[in-house]
């Protein structure tokens, strides 16, 4: 069975306060570094998840492991397959953010109430997902986007794993004082 990683996630969240910070989560790639602005005004509960997980370390080593070039790059799974998680799923918090390229989104199974750990960052506008999937951040800047255009851009194999490394060496929560 899973670790359950909620006890320690819940710790590392009780310093969050949205109204008093903006967030940015910070992760440094084997191709680069990728910087992403958190959006609590549409899916608090989906930042705050991944505050916490990057909080704890729980991003740091693992892979992107499904890349489709276009569409997304995604990560999250301790088990760099695509069937892991943090041992709890998180509700779904559909929003108005349009999935175009640079968001920030939760992947999740057929039940949308589903989502864990594992997030995808889209290489274009896919009209298809929007409120079917949380939005839940951007990239920063154009550094960051191109940083994700790279990863995008790996050789796959047919199961979209990409044939070298795409890690995430580490995830660090920027938070910055509002005003």
């Amino acid at each position: 069975m899973a670790t359950n990683y909620q006890p320690k996630v819940s710790e590392a969240q009780k310093e969050i306060d949205f109204d008093a910070n903006t967030y940015q989560i910070e992760l440094n790639t084997n191709h680069g570094r990728i910087l992403l602005d958190l959006m609590p005004d549409v899916a608090p509960g989906h930042c705050a998840n991944m505050i916490g997980l990057a909080k704890i370390g729980y991003y740091d080593g693992q892979s992107f492991h499904r890349i489709i070039g276009g569409f997304m790059i995604q990560g999250g799974c301790p088990q760099g397959t695509g069937t892991g998680g943090p041992g709890y799923n998180i509700d779904a918090e559909f929003n108005d953010t349009p999935h175009v390229e640079g968001v920030l989104s939760m992947a999740r199974t057929s039940d949308p109430n589903s989502a864990g750990s594992q997030f995808f960052i889209c290489l274009g506008a896919h009209t298809h997902l929007d409120n079917q999937y949380t939005a839940f951040g951007r990239t920063a800047d154009d550094a960051s986007m191109d940083v994700v255009r790279k990863l995008g851009a790996l050789p796959t194999d047919a199961g979209d794993r990409p044939k070298s490394p795409a890690t995430i060496e580490s995830a660090k929560v920027i938070a910055t004082p509002v005003g």
